[in-house]
Parts: structure tokens; sequence; C-alpha cells
């Protein structure tokens, strides 16, 4: 299986840049798993496609403002850092830029000293390791000196920093929004809870293996980078109850899914647990944790693309998203959504 396989052209105008005025008002393309029928709705009609018993789960990581730019100490270069997971501590890996600048040992300044980074250890693709010192709280400080760690591909200014934030984030550590969630608001989250569908919460807190691109030609030689993820007991017992029940669950996201498919192939059932996911789920991958999946329109090539392909087809999914093309969906972070829908759902 080759990673050009789940290419297709874009057209850059497609790109969403900005989120919505309103969070629900996004476009909802509906598929289903094992057929190529779609429909087309708004993401505020999602509750007319649940059913009493459904367990929708959330991710309710928070993303950190984790891009840095400050001043290397010895040749007054600027340097960019974006904070991937913390390690230990106050060492956090990183990604910097540009990462020829960066050696072991150089120490870089942000917000004239008030937070100082020494690169401890240097790896591929701009990898360190830096370790900060401060005075004060560091979360703190991050609020104050680092921006949202938006793509690449937005470049609109984000005026509302919130809108990179899900409504229910809890847990800070991410270091990009799990998209998928956007779209809801308190309001549609109670809607949904009033028709009896249940939601419970997991965390994986987002890093390089999720927007990491694949570099390699053969899809099996790519490796995921680890993220963290937590479950606690009282989403593992209402998980496993509608598993013994045969109701769906259905994920909010390729994270949630990730973090799902890695807890239930550990251990056969879900469990209170914590540690780190490399898991890479592509076209072959046998899905043993969830019935649905809502998620956004993912970038050409990506891994997030390879796991929605394997969860429905790739025939199906590449045949939603030239769909979506012709009627003008808007695509990536602050894009649109589809619920691929579980077998026989309605």
């Amino acid at each position: 299986m080759k990673t050009t396989d789940f290419d297709y052209l874009l057209p850059e105008e497609l790109i969403a840049q900005t989120p919505l005025l309103e969070r629900s008002s996004s476009r909802l393309l509906v598929c289903g798993r094992d057929n190529f029928e779609i429909n087309h709705d708004h993401f505020y009609n999602l509750p007319n496609y649940l059913k009493k018993g459904d367990v929708l789960v959330i991710n309710d990581t928070k993303v950190l403002p984790a891009r840095l730019t400050g001043i290397k100490q010895d040749t007054k270069a600027v340097i960019e850092i974006l904070l991937l997971r913390q390690i230990k501590d106050d060492c956090w890996e990183t990604i910097a830029k540009p990462a020829r600048r960066v050696k072991v040992g150089s120490v870089v300044d942000f917000g004239d000293g008030l937070l100082q980074a020494k690169c401890t250890t240097r790896g591929e693709d701009g990898l360190c390791n830096f370790d900060f010192s401060y005075q004060g709280i560091f979360l703190e400080l991050l609020e104050h000196l680092g921006e949202m760690p938006l793509p690449p591909y937005i470049h609109e200014k984000l005026i509302d920093q919130s809108r990179y934030q899900t409504v229910y984030s809890q847990i800070s550590g991410s270091a990009a929004a799990p998209t998928a969630g956007l779209h809801f608001t308190d309001q549609l989250i109670a809607k949904i809870k009033e028709k009896g569908v249940l939601v419970y919460p997991i965390t994986l807190h987002v890093g390089l293996g999720t927007f990491r691109p694949v570099s390699v030609e053969d899809v099996a030689l790519h490796k995921m980078h680890s993220e963290y993820f937590q479950m606690s007991q009282e989403t593992a017992d209402a998980l496993n109850l509608a598993r013994l029940e045969n109701r769906n669950i259905i994920a909010i996201g390729t994270t949630s899914t990730r973090t799902l498919e890695t807890i239930y192939k550990q251990n056969n059932s879900f469990v209170k647990s914590s540690g780190w996911t490399d898991i890479f789920i592509y076209p072959g991958y046998k899905f043993n944790a969830i019935d649905g999946l809502i998620t956004n329109f993912h970038l050409p090539k990506s891994t997030l693309l390879m796991l929605v392909s394997a969860f429905a087809s790739k025939p199906i999914i590449m045949n939603a998203y030239s769909v979506a093309i012709k009627e003008k969906y808007r695509f990536f972070s602050f894009g649109d959504a589809m619920f691929i829908m579980p077998q026989n759902h309605l």
C-alpha cells in the first residue's frame, strides 16, 4: 500500500481559513460505513442521526498556546519552538525552527528573559528537547508569551483564540486541537443528551503522532510518534456496558478513535488506564472499539485519511471526498465534518 494511494487534488479555496461564526452551523456529510450513500446536512442536525443509548466519546484535551518565538542568546537569531509534549518536569520535546540554528547547549530567551530554554538533545526533522527555566508558573507564562499552534495551511490570524478549543476542553497538554470536536456547542451537547445519547470523555494529548506527514512511500514503514492518553473508570464502565448491550460507540475524532482502539487492543475490553500510544491505523486494520466516527476532512496522504479509509473503506472515503469537493465543503481544521455511520444504524 502506497502513500500516494491516499492523495487527492483539493482546490486551495476549499481550505477553511477561519471558523464559522456559529460552531454547529458547519456542514455535515453523512455516509454509510458499508455503502456509497451520502446525505448532506448541517452539524446542528446531528441528533437526528443518533439513537437513544448511543455513546459519544469526546477528547477533552486542551490546546496549549504551544508556539513560542524567542531570541537565541549568542547569535540573536529568531527561533520558533513548538511544544509537543512534556518529558518530565521542565523538559519538553519540541520542534525548533530553523533547526539548523539550534545546537545542543543553545539558549533561547522568550519575553525578554521571563522564560529561557536550553537545548539538551537534538534529533531529526527539527526535534529538540529543551529544559525551561523561569520564575512563576509555567502555564501562566505560556498564556502570556505563547500563541495557539495553528496549522501552517491557515494563513488568517485567529481573532478569538477560544475557537481553536473545544467547548468541553479540560486537560491542558495538546499541541493541536482535536478538530472534530470544534463543531459542538454546549446547547448541541445538551440536545444530544436529551435524546438519551450518552457522552463520555477520554484524553489524548495531540502531538506529532497525529499531524506528522508521512514521508515514506510504503505506508507500512511509517512510524507514529507516541502521544499520551488516559481513560477514567467511569468512561471504561460505560463503554463496557454499551458493548455488552450492543449499543453503538461513536468516536468524536481520530484522536478518540486511536485512544479507544489502543485500550481495547491491549485489554480486550475498556479499562481505566493511561500511557502512550503510537498506534497507526490504516486499511487492513480490524476495528474492535468503535462503531461510528465523526471527523473532519483530512489532508491528502495523511495518517488521518488512512485511518478513516480503514474504518469505512478507501473507495467509500475517496468517493465521499470527491463529492465533498464537488459540493464545495470546507476542508481541514476549521472546515466541515463528516459522520461515518454505524452499520444498520437507522
